[in-house]
């Protein structure tokens, strides 16, 4: 019996574990109800690994008022594995050399890829190419100019395998190289119109996912497939976007990163302009040609790396104090997603009480954590 046979809530010490059964610990930790990034990070810290961290969820969950806890089955993930292999797909972690590190910056990293295709793409400039679902004629010609040209100059384009401005990006970058990150799993052709194009990239570019093989996209997925484009993109280019869309999303998530966001600008009587003439507006690069986008990055460092900032270790807390600072943390939320930091700010209280605190109200399901480090009460 091997100790993935093992009951993890067993007495007896384990065996030390394999890097391939490390890994599969901790997508099991991953995959386990309630637990988001931000849970699994802190998890493992205050664990040490993933197998141990798994043997304490159920009791984390209890003491956070969860009865009847179950972590995710082991069968779910022998499942994904096995769907990955089936696809062709390769499962990449934080913990590799082959994760790409452009993508370390964010404070919410996806710990895990599936990727289709040629994961060398990480290690070459990349840029996001992002725009309108319903793109104007004059968009598509505008996008497919942009990705060829910067292509050719040796960047990478990195798009969400959209119709679209999306799907022109991809299709006119296939020869140079380009990156599609997908909302649902890597396995999974979405829209059905770009399967063909899904096909190719595979073959000539590189499709990537942090979701489970199988998953079918849903609207709540997009938001955090944006933060890996403009994650892994030294700059975001938008091309076409309406005021309230997906692309604006991307171009916020850039500037948090402090990424270059640059913008195609259109007609004051096109929806379809209405978001990029407002970045321009707040200060986006205006875009008439490749050329402004190239310009905008010659200063710019290849390497976004940065040191990671060492986590507060956490501390201990009375019950009453427990309770005490959840009550407050309740009071100061409401539906609208609040960062993290700004929380803790406001609480006036140190980050190793008020991180445990939200992990607890995470598993107890009375809060959520959105992608980008946010927080909200629970709908």
């Amino acid at each position: 019996m091997t100790d993935r046979d093992a009951n993890p809530s067993s007495t007896h010490p384990p065996l030390p574990p394999t890097s391939e059964d490390d890994q599969f610990h901790r997508l099991r930790l991953l995959r386990s109800r309630r637990v988001g990034i931000s849970t699994y990070k802190r998890l493992l810290i205050e664990h040490g690994n993933a197998q141990n961290a798994l043997a304490a969820l159920p009791e984390v969950a209890r003491a956070a008022g969860v009865q009847g806890y179950e972590i995710c089955p082991e069968g779910v993930v022998v499942a994904e594995m096995k769907a990955g292999r089936a696809s062709g797909a390769r499962l990449i972690d934080q913990h590799s050399p082959n994760y790409p590190s452009a993508l370390r910056d964010l404070s919410d990293a996806p710990p895990f890829l599936w990727c289709i295709g040629d994961s060398s793409y990480f290690s070459r400039p990349m840029i996001a190419l992002v725009g309108a679902r319903n793109a104007s004629s004059l968009g598509t010609r505008m996008a497919r100019a942009l990705a060829k040209e910067l292509g050719d100059a040796g960047h990478i384009i990195v798009s969400g395998l959209a119709r679209g401005i999306d799907a022109a990006a991809h299709l006119a970058a296939l020869e140079t190289g380009t990156i599609a990150v997908q909302g649902g799993g890597v396995d999974v052709m979405y829209p059905a119109e770009n399967t063909d194009l899904a096909k190719q990239i595979a073959q000539k570019g590189l499709r990537i996912s942090e979701q489970p093989m199988g998953l079918q996209p849903q609207a709540r997925h997009f938001p955090a497939r944006n933060r890996i484009i403009s994650g892994l993109s030294q700059a975001t280019v938008v091309v076409e976007a309406a005021t309230k869309s997906g692309s604006l999303i991307t171009a916020r998530d850039a500037l948090d990163l402090g990424r270059e966001v640059l913008a195609v600008p259109g007609h004051p009587f096109d929806a379809r302009a209405s978001g990029c003439n407002l970045l321009i507006r707040d200060g986006a690069t205006l875009v008439r040609s490749a050329e402004d986008v190239l310009e905008v990055l010659r200063p710019i460092a290849p390497d976004h790396q940065q040191d990671e900032l060492p986590l507060d270790k956490p501390t201990q807390s009375a019950p009453e104090d427990t309770i005490a600072l959840h009550n407050e943390i309740l009071t100061r939320l409401g539906p609208s997603p609040l960062a993290e930091d700004q929380l803790i700010r406001d609480l006036n209280a140190p980050a190793s009480a008020v991180t445990p605190a939200l992990v607890e109200l995470e598993l107890d399901g009375r809060i959520n954590r959105p992608a980008g480090g946010l927080v909200c009460l629970a709908c």
